[in-house]
């Protein structure tokens, strides 16, 4: 037997929503594969995730709780291998069974939750984006957004008519919510309920409907939320906020808030995964003779030992200078490429100097004819 979805998370069979999302959290920070060092780690967060989205529908858990796991699991793929629409792996996409479906063979229809029985259905997911710095991925920040947002109506509490309205029972469905409907199979006779059309799964028909949102149950907001950037995050990875996004159908949760992240790029910096990567300028004399060079990190200036004879083009490398890694320990490292600049413009004595330099290796050059532009084609 399977282990089931109460073991995976580790909590009991009567857990709460909030109860079922903490050890989700917990399993998540143990088993990401971009954080554990298991081998089984990603197998492991997918049926962690797995297990929190069956356990905190309604619905759902309330069909697992009756049919056992074996027989959901069963169930599941009879409802279509792959999922349906919008990639829910229990919809009802592809010509397969619709999980609500399964549930009125099994338990005699109508579902649970919702008001006249109609099914409670998680909001959709929203979209934004933010623009952050890099020094804010080196050390993380805390920003707002303010995004445009679906809301339930505070005037009718998204019921979509006045709490005083008067009301009576569809005739429809007789007050169910659902109408059934009766179909013949090659596996025999199928019995199958859909939310009743004419008062949308409510039950209830009303004469009044809110002026706010126009009986729609929703409205649109303006809202200001914190989102937490953590360090390490690259340009176009995405952040998640949780019930963030738009209310969900029939008492469901609401949907998510989906965050792009983009990353501004740096005057001084070049980013290479977790590695940052700098060009220096050193004098041609400080290349010959060696020198210390103060370089800019995004943690503060440090010091680095050029030897005598450096090339120009030569790399440092600065341990543990680079960007953190996202959700494990540890930085990326910084690359500092040294540039020999050959001066355009020297007094008279720098000039007999350089011209007996060049003298003393055996050339013979004159000064006024590009001698310098010979010594910086030499390097």
């Amino acid at each position: 037997m399977s282990q089931d979805f109460y073991e995976i998370l580790g909590v009991s069979r009567d857990a709460s929503e909030d109860e079922i999302q903490e050890a989700y959290r917990q399993k998540a920070r143990e088993y990401h594969p971009d954080v554990s060092d298991d081998p089984n780690a990603e197998e492991k967060f997918k049926k962690a995730k797995k297990a929190k989205e069956i356990l905190t529908d309604d619905e759902k858990r309330q069909m697992y709780d009756q049919m056992g796991h074996d027989r959901f699991e069963q169930a599941e793929k009879r409802g279509g291998a792959g999922g349906g629409a919008g990639g829910d792996p229990f919809g009802g996409g592809g010509g397969g069974f619709d999980m609500q479906d399964i549930f009125d063979q099994f338990f005699g229809g109508g579902g649970r939750g919702g008001r006249g029985g109609s099914r409670r259905r998680q909001g959709k997911d929203l979209q934004t984006r933010v623009s952050i710095t890099l020094e804010e991925t080196y050390n993380g920040a805390t920003k707002q957004i303010t995004i445009t947002r679906p809301e339930a109506c505070s005037d009718c509490n998204g019921k979509g008519h006045p709490p005083d309205a008067g009301s009576e029972t569809c005739p429809e469905c007789n007050g169910q919510g659902q109408t059934m409907h009766v179909q013949q199979t090659p596996m025999g006779r199928v019995q199958q309920s859909t939310t009743c059309r004419r008062c949308e799964g409510e039950g209830t028909l009303y004469d009044e409907t809110c002026s706010t949102c126009r009986g729609g149950g929703t409205v649109r907001n303006e809202a200001t939320l914190e989102v937490d950037i953590p360090t390490g995050v690259s340009d176009g990875q995405t952040l998640r906020m949780e019930r963030e996004g738009a209310p969900g159908e029939n008492g469901g949760p609401n949907g998510d808030l989906l965050i792009e992240v983009s990353v501004r790029s740096h005057p001084d910096f070049e980013r290479d995964g977790d590695d940052l990567r700098y060009n220096h300028p050193i004098s041609f004399p400080q290349a010959v003779f060696g020198d210390t060079i103060t370089v800019p990190t995004l943690d503060g200036d440090v010091e680095v030992d050029v030897p005598s004879g450096t090339q120009s083009g030569e790399v440092f490398r600065l341990e543990g200078k680079g960007i953190p890694h996202l959700r494990r320990r540890g930085s990326g490292d910084l690359y500092v490429q040294v540039q020999v600049v050959t001066p355009d413009q020297l007094n008279s004595e720098q000039k007999e100097a350089l011209e007996a330099f060049a003298e003393a290796g055996g050339e013979e050059v004159d000064v006024e004819e590009g001698f310098f532009e010979r010594l910086k084609n030499s390097l």
